[in-house]
């Protein structure tokens, strides 16, 4: 289910001090928390806690970190024009069954020395993780593989949605999604709540998991965080499942796709 990229099997911790990666932790805390903040607001909320930081550390830290407001803002990253933005095809459908939609992601991992990053892919339907990598940067194979690894467990879904993030609109990406005949659903630019089922997650991996250890090693990350999957996947219940578990809402109403 969960693996650490190739690159990430050489990872060192990176050159980063302690109080920095304190300050990568808060923001993230917050972002979660507060989704809707910019920079400035978040600049806000550390002077608050005692972190006295300028505007443009948090700017360079959100933008290092992959994370930003869910509003429309100036762009962070550099876009490739090469890498076509598709619609998103969500808004006016029912999503009653599993295979239906899948949805993917990328997140911040903090660690006691450094951070990862983590990709998922979920099942709107029934919200079971499909699959997962942590890298030690944010790249396009790790995701593709996490997308390989789902195609070959689970079949394929109708519609595969994400964000406009460069791993996702990159031509290696959307040509495996085209190649296995799958509708392809892109957020619109700072949309949130377009995404909001590995949103919501991300939220429960992080308040009942990650903030409550300080990994060591990018193996010891990648050991709890699959064992935290595995719960999420087959012993959580959820209220909005009717307090059954993804496992039994996903193999219960599961279509695979021809």
């Amino acid at each position: 289910m969960l693996n650490i990229a190739r690159s990430t099997a050489y990872y060192c911790p990176i050159g980063i001090s302690d109080d920095e990666l304190a300050l990568r932790k808060t923001i993230d805390e917050i972002h979660l928390e507060h989704p809707y903040m910019g920079s400035r607001r978040i600049r806000t909320e550390l002077v608050k806690l005692g972190k006295n930081v300028n505007r443009k550390r948090v700017i360079r830290l959100m933008i290092a970190m992959g994370i930003g407001a869910v509003y429309p803002k100036q762009r962070t990253t550099i876009a490739d024009k090469s890498h076509k933005i598709y619609p998103y095809l969500l808004r006016d459908i029912d999503i009653v069954y599993a295979n239906q939609v899948w949805a993917i992601d990328i997140t911040y991992i903090p660690m006691k020395k450094g951070f990862l990053y983590l990709v998922a892919i979920i099942d709107w339907y029934s919200r079971k993780i499909l699959s997962s990598r942590l890298s030690n940067t944010m790249d396009t194979q790790f995701c593709l593989d996490a997308l390989d690894e789902a195609l070959k467990l689970y079949g394929k879904p109708e519609i595969f949605n994400s964000d406009q993030g460069s791993q996702f609109t990159s031509n290696e990406f959307t040509a495996k999604l085209k190649a296995n005949d799958i509708r392809i659903s892109m957020d619109g630019k700072g949309c949130w709540v377009d995404n909001v089922m590995i949103e919501r997650f991300w939220r429960s991996l992080k308040y009942e998991e990650v903030y409550l250890k300080a990994y060591e090693t990018p193996k010891e990350a990648e050991l709890e965080i699959s064992h935290y999957i595995v719960f999420y996947n087959e012993q959580r219940y959820h209220q909005s499942l009717n307090d059954l578990t993804p496992d039994q809402v996903f193999f219960a109403r599961q279509r695979f796709a021809a």
